[in-house]
């Protein structure tokens, strides 16, 4: 099949991208390189494992306002990953936010209609249902800050064209998603540098926070089961299958870097979810998900390839605005 990846250099979608190179597709990848949440050259160094591959052409496109035409020309399938994420800068820029998430979704689906696909993934995210993110997909959907709410308008764009015009739509809202590539701003990244650096670790609100992280393998495991067997018109969840609190995270880290984590306690996040815990059910019984990797062994993976970056003198570029 051809397969359109948005967000093809960001962390899930460069291992998509190779996920979906393997098992024999044509895949096109549109990526924008905006770099308002990390620096562009990280970006690119996501995808070099596919700089040499014939089946693979990516497109350097700002979906909010360059023609796409050509880039979905033929597409069979769209999977829609590009979004500005994170939470702390969606309180000051929500034009970025409104821009990224909402209007480029909007040319996304006109693309998609366009080129005829059969099937649209549109990628969201457990910030949907707000501070207290545990349970199936029928939990209320409350969004705690601003990078929620425009990825729920998002997912109601979507589902809007699917119920009006037959939109082959469904949607799938990740839980925390960890391992090798992670961005720059997200906890684990931060912490996992601050160990190797000797510097002391800073952590927003008790600790008790709790999550399902979700390894990017066991991710990008369900978003290709979806490709073929989602059901059309459905949100499912996508998570791991261990609840980890924070603090207890910290020292899992620690203690497979074997250093002792000093920690630094600052007030919470504005909007940060108190709990996340996937109810997959759904997502199992429709197209076989099972998360498979837990956060010991995902958390060792992802330790190693941070050292693996400092072995060959490469460091990922944190934007200031988001520090």
């Amino acid at each position: 099949m051809k397969i359109v990846v948005t967000g093809a250099a960001g962390f899930v979608g460069s291992h998509l991208c190779e996920r979906l190179v393997a098992d024999g597709h044509l895949v096109v990848g549109i990526d924008g390189m905006i770099a308002d949440s990390y620096a562009s050259a990280d970006k690119e160094q996501n995808l070099a494992a596919l700089a040499d591959c014939s089946t693979f052409r990516l497109f350097r496109l700002d979906l909010r306002r360059d023609d796409l035409d050509e880039a979905f020309d033929g597409a069979e399938v769209v999977v829609h990953l590009a979004a500005m994420p994170g939470l702390p800068v969606s309180w000051k820029r929500l034009d970025l936010y409104a821009g990224c998430n909402i209007l480029a979704t909007g040319r996304v689906i006109e693309a998609t209609t366009i080129a005829g696909a059969d099937r649209f993934v549109q990628v969201s995210t457990s910030s949907v249902y707000g501070r207290f993110a545990v349970g199936d997909e029928t939990q209320p959907q409350v969004p705690n800050s601003p990078y929620g709410l425009t990825k729920l308008a998002a997912e109601h764009l979507v589902l809007a064209h699917h119920r009006n015009f037959g939109f082959p739509a469904l949607i799938l809202r990740y839980f925390s998603i960890y391992g090798p590539r992670q961005r720059p701003d997200m906890a684990y990244h931060l912490f996992i540098e601050s160990i190797l650096d000797g510097q002391p670790i800073t952590m927003f609100g008790d600790g008790q926070q709790a999550r399902s992280n979700t390894y990017v393998d066991d991710c990008v495991d369900a978003t290709v089961r979806a490709v073929h067997d989602g059901r059309i018109g459905e949100a499912y969840n996508v998570g791991g299958g261990e609840l980890l609190e924070l603090r207890h995270a910290i020292t899992l880290i620690g203690e497979l870097a074997g250093r002792a984590p000093e920690i630094i306690r600052r007030p919470a996040i504005p909007g940060d979810q108190r709990i996340t815990q996937a109810d997959t059910t759904k997502a199992r019984e429709h197209f076989g998900y099972e998360p498979r990797i837990g956060p010991r062994v995902g958390l060792q993976r992802q330790l190693e390839w941070h050292l693996d970056r400092r072995s060959r003198g490469d460091r990922s570029t944190l934007l200031k605005e988001i520090a």
